[in-house]
C-alpha cells in the first residue's frame, strides 16, 4: 500500500510521496538513522504537490484549523486533486500519514481517505521537516524562516486571549501596594507623632487615630497660638466638640518646648505628606473592590475583597487559585508552619489567609478548624466560577455565603442547614431568570425606539408645514396692512390679487379650482338664457 506523507508548513500545504518502505519494512530504527542524510532520505520520500498559502491571514486560518483537528476547504480540494482518486464503495490503495491523529479521524470521516499517524510516520515527517527547504526549489533562504516567525506570533497572540476587565495582575499589583502602603503609613505616623509630640506632648492622649492626628497637627501648627477660634475647624477634624475643646485647653497649659519657624514647616510638610498617602490609600482600596468586583465577584462577595485578594495573590492567578483543591486552599499563606510540622511530626496548621475572614473568627475555639475546612471548600467553588464562568454574577457567591452562615448556626444552636444541590439549582434558576429577564428587556427597547422614530416622523413634518404656512401667512398679511394704508381702497384687489399669486403653490392650486368652477357656473347660466329666448 502506498504511503502518502501530508505536512502541514507555515508557507503552504506539502504532499509527500513515500517509496520502498517494503525494504526499510517500516523500521522506525532505520528511518531514524536515514533522516539525518538527504540522499538516502530523498530516495524514499519525494515531493507530490505543494499548495502555498494566499496571505499570512489565510495561514492563520488553516492552522488554526488544524490544531482543533478540523479539515478545511482549502486542503479537501488539495488532497482531492492531488491524491488518486478512490471508487464508491472500495477502499483506498493507499494511506495519508498526518502528524494530528484528529486531524487524520476527520480526514477519514469525510473523505474516506486511510489515515495512519505513528511512530513511523512521526519520523518521517521530521525528515520532511528537517529538509523541506531543500525540497521547494523556488524557496530563497531565510523565507521560510520569516514565515515561521510570523505565523508564530500571529497564532499565539491569536491563541492568548485576554479580557482586558478580567486581568487578575492588576488586583495582585494593588493588594501589595496596599500592604506596603498600610506599613509605610504606619511607620511614618508614628514618626509624626514621636516629632511633633516634642512641642505638643499632651496631644496624643487625646487623638488617637494616626490620620487624624496628622491633620490636627497641620491644623495647630504653633501652639502658642491655639484659641477658641480654632473649636470650630477642630470639631469638624475630630468630630467631637469635648474634645476639640480639651485640645485648645492642654495647648495652652502644655509642658512641649517651643520649635523654631523651619522646624515646624518640616513638621508639616511631612504630616501633610502621611496625609496625602493615607487619601491615597483610601483611593486604592476603592479600585481593588472595584476590580475584584470585575474579575472576582463571586469570590469577593463570599470572603471580601481583601481576603480574596490576598489568595489571588498568593496563589499566582485567578486559574491557579481555581486549580487548588480546597485543602491546599485552606492552609494558603500558612506553607512554613505545614512544612515545619511535616518535620518535627507535628499538628499541622488549620488555616492561612483564610483565617482573616470574619466566619472563622466568629466560630467558636473547637469548630475553627471545621469552619476553615468549610469556608475553603466554598472558596474554591466561587474561584473556578468566577475563572471559567463567561459571565460575572454575584448569585453563586451570595448563596455560598448564605451557606457559610447557615453552618455557623448549625455549629452554634443546631439549626440543620441546606442541601448544597438545592442551593445551586437555585442560583442556576435565579441566573436563568435573570439572562431571560435581559434578553426580554433587550427588544422590548428597542422596539420603542423604532415606535418612537415613526411617531416622531409623521407628527414633526406636518407640524413644520403647518409652521411654514403660518409664517407665510403673516407675512402675507403684513405686506397687505401696509399696503392699504399707503395706496387705498382702490388697490387692495390688486394687492389681494399680488399676494394670491405670492402665496404657496398649494392655496393658488386651490383657487384655481374655484376659477374653473365660477367658469363652468357662468357657462351653464347663459347655455339656459339662450335656450329660453
Amino acid at each position: 500500500m502506498a504511503l502518502y506523507l501530508l505536512y502541514e508548513s507555515s508557507s503552504g500545504y506539502a504532499l509527500f510521496q513515500a517509496q520502498g518502505l517494503d525494504e526499510i519494512g517500516q523500521n522506525t530504527e532505520a528511518v531514524r538513522n536515514s533522516v539525518a542524510d538527504l540522499n538516502r532520505f530523498g530516495k524514499v520520500v519525494q515531493l507530490t504537490a505543494f499548495q502555498p498559502f494566499e496571505s499570512a491571514i489565510d495561514g492563520l486560518n488553516q492552522c488554526n484549523s488544524v490544531s482543533e483537528g478540523l479539515m478545511t476547504d482549502e486542503l479537501r480540494s488539495f488532497l482531492e486533486l492531488n491524491l488518486p482518486k478512490v471508487k464508491e464503495g472500495k477502499k483506498s490503495k493507499f494511506s495519508l500519514g498526518v502528524a494530528e491523529p484528529k486531524l487524520g479521524s476527520h480526514i477519514s470521516e469525510t473523505t474516506k481517505i486511510t489515515c495512519q499517524s505513528g511512530e513511523f510516520v512521526l519520523e518521517l515527517l521530521r525528515g520532511v521537516r528537517l529538509h523541506f527547504d531543500k525540497f521547494i526549489k523556488d524557496l530563497k533562504p531565510g523565507d521560510l524562516e520569516k514565515s515561521q516567525l510570523g505565523l508564530a506570533h500571529s497564532y499565539s497572540r491569536a491563541k492568548v486571549k485576554f479580557n482586558v476587565n478580567r486581568v487578575d495582575n492588576m488586583v495582585i499589583q494593588a493588594i501589595f501596594l496596599l500592604d506596603t502602603l498600610d506599613k509605610d503609613i504606619n511607620s511614618f505616623s508614628m514618626r509624626v507623632r514621636e516629632w511633633y509630640s516634642w512641642h505638643f506632648p499632651e496631644l496624643v492622649k487625646i487623638v488617637n487615630d494616626n490620620y487624624l492626628y496628622a491633620r490636627v497637627a497641620k491644623l495647630i501648627e504653633d501652639k502658642s497660638k491655639l484659641s477658641e477660634e480654632h473649636i470650630p475647624a477642630l470639631t469638624e477634624i475630630l468630630g467631637d466638640e469635648d474634645k476639640a475643646k480639651e485640645t485648645v485647653e492642654a495647648g495652652k497649659a502644655s509642658m512641649g518646648q517651643d520649635l523654631t519657624p523651619v522646624d515646624l514647616i518640616n513638621v508639616q510638610l511631612f504630616a501633610q505628606r502621611v496625609m496625602d498617602l493615607a487619601e491615597y490609600r483610601k483611593n486604592l482600596y476603592d479600585y481593588l473592590v472595584t476590580k475584584m468586583n470585575d474579575i472576582a465577584p463571586n469570590l469577593a462577595s463570599l470572603i471580601g475583597e481583601v481576603v480574596g485578594a490576598r489568595l489571588i495573590s498568593h496563589a499566582g492567578s485567578l486559574t491557579n487559585l481555581a486549580k487548588c483543591p480546597s485543602s491546599t486552599l485552606q492552609i494558603l499563606g500558612a506553607e512554613k508552619a505545614l512544612f515545619r510540622a511535616l518535620k518535627t511530626r507535628g499538628n499541622t496548621p488549620k488555616y492561612g489567609l483564610i483565617f482573616h475572614s470574619s466566619f472563622i473568627g466568629r466560630a467558636s475555639a473547637k469548630n475553627k478548624g471545621r469552619m476553615a475546612r468549610y469556608l475553603a471548600n466554598k472558596c474554591s467553588i466561587a474561584s473556578r466560577i468566577d475563572c471559567f464562568a463567561e459571565r460575572g454574577t454575584t448569585v453563586f457567591g451570595e448563596k455560598l455565603r448564605e451557606q457559610v452562615e447557615e453552618r455557623l448556626e448549625f455549629y452554634d444552636k443546631g439549626v440543620a442547614p441546606r442541601k448544597n444541590i438545592d442551593v445551586m439549582k437555585s442560583a442556576i434558576e435565579t441566573t436563568q431568570n435573570k439572562d431571560v429577564e435581559m434578553e426580554e428587556a433587550q427588544p422590548v427597547e428597542a422596539s420603542a425606539k423604532k415606535s418612537k422614530k415613526k411617531k416622531s416622523k409623521p407628527e414633526d413634518a406636518p407640524a413644520e408645514a403647518g409652521n411654514g404656512d403660518d409664517l407665510e401667512d403673516a407675512k402675507s398679511e403684513k405686506k397687505k396692512d401696509k399696503r392699504k394704508k399707503e395706496q387705498g381702497h382702490g388697490a387692495e384687489e390688486m394687492n389681494g390679487i399680488n399676494g394670491d399669486v405670492a402665496e404657496q403653490d398649494g392655496t393658488a392650486k386651490k383657487k384655481k379650482k374655484k376659477s374653473k368652477d365660477e367658469v363652468a357656473a357662468a357657462s351653464e347660466s347663459k347655455k339656459k338664457r339662450k335656450s329660453k329666448e
